[in-house]
């Protein structure tokens, strides 16, 4: 099997889209975008002062002569960002108060990225994640149909790769939520050569236990089978059920998924958030993400705790994003 990232890589380098990092003073930012650019992968665009930003790398050894730094304050199309988000915003900022607003790191590559200026955008190692998504919501939105934004990662070890979710952004889904996050996250599979067979879980498998929690999860498995029918999608199962085909056989034989699970829909942010680190840090997993799902455009979320190499291979994933992006714009253009 082709490794993940080794297909990203590929497809990626032929399009070499840019990608915005607005935490230009951070060395894993600095470190991962020099080596994205040295690797002909992607143009990064660095939000920082320039010259605190070369100086960064110089002191890290690692040169930036084919990225472009971008500082708000210098900005020479800035007059243009505030207008637009003047106007995205709809009555809710003044000039004045946007003009202070994309003083932001975060909000000055998020108006990047919905002008078209850059293709997608990675912040999160030194923000918060309500850094990253409250500027993402407010100006690139969610896609028509989409109610919520929700974050996911993709779970590589060797040649295995699967999709957990919610792990980043809602913290109790109702049925409905979870049946759009559960139908948001097998295209976000697709996106990424994963053919989607869909679990959703809980601590109950085929009404083996009856709460209002495993209630939940039936009812959004139903919505979710109604309204997208072409999609592999069932529940609720307990992990096992859903994973092991000898004990699906025994808790579930009907169901078509018969063990072979690759994208796992947790019932809320807590478990998603406890399942990918179990998986991460006892099973030796590389947690990419969170990527989230449900924008316009790609907005990605580091943890604030990622590595360079974190930085790198979520960037990627961005770009990977943007290029399905604009093929499915051109198909429905």
């Amino acid at each position: 099997m082709v490794d993940l990232f080794d297909s990203i890589k590929s497809q990626v380098k032929t399009e070499y889209p840019s990608i915005v990092f607005p935490e230009g003073e951070d060395e894993r930012i600095v470190e991962a975008a020099a080596q994205l650019s040295q690797d002909g992968m992607l143009k990064p665009i660095i939000v920082g002062k320039k010259e605190d930003v070369l100086k960064k790398a110089d002191s890290l050894g690692v040169s930036l002569t084919k990225a472009e730094i971008f500082d708000p304050k210098t900005y020479e199309r800035f007059d243009e960002l505030v207008s637009a988000f003047v106007k995205r915003r709809k009555g809710k900022e003044s000039e004045e108060s946007a003009h202070e607003k994309l003083q932001d790191p975060n909000y000055f590559g998020t108006m990047l990225v919905y002008l078209d200026f850059a293709d997608g955008l990675v912040s999160g190692a030194a923000h918060s994640t309500g850094d990253t998504v409250r500027p993402a919501l407010q100006i690139i939105k969610t896609k028509p149909g989409i109610q919520k934004t929700s974050g996911v990662f993709i779970m590589v070890k060797e040649d295995k790769k699967f999709v957990f979710a919610d792990c980043a952004i809602n913290i109790s889904p109702n049925a409905e939520e979870l049946a759009e996050i559960a139908i948001s996250t097998a295209e976000t599979a697709k996106t990424f050569e994963i053919d989607p067979k869909v679990a959703m879980l809980s601590f109950s498998t085929k009404g083996s236990a009856s709460s209002l929690e495993t209630k939940k999860v039936s009812e959004a498995t139903v919505t979710a089978q109604k309204t997208r029918p072409d999609l592999v999608i069932d529940g609720e199962f307990q992990f096992d059920a859903a994973f092991v085909p000898a004990v699906a056989l025994k808790k579930a034989p009907d169901s078509p998924l018969q063990g072979e699970a690759n994208v796992f829909i947790f019932p809320s942010l807590e478990s998603g958030n406890l399942g990918y680190k179990i998986a991460q840090r006892l099973g030796g997993y590389d947690a990419i993400g969170p990527i989230l799902q449900g924008l316009n455009k790609p907005v990605n979320d580091l943890s604030r705790g990622c590595s360079t190499k974190d930085v790198y291979k979520l960037a990627l994933i961005t770009a990977k994003q943007a290029i399905e992006e604009k093929k499915t714009l051109l198909v429905n253009a």
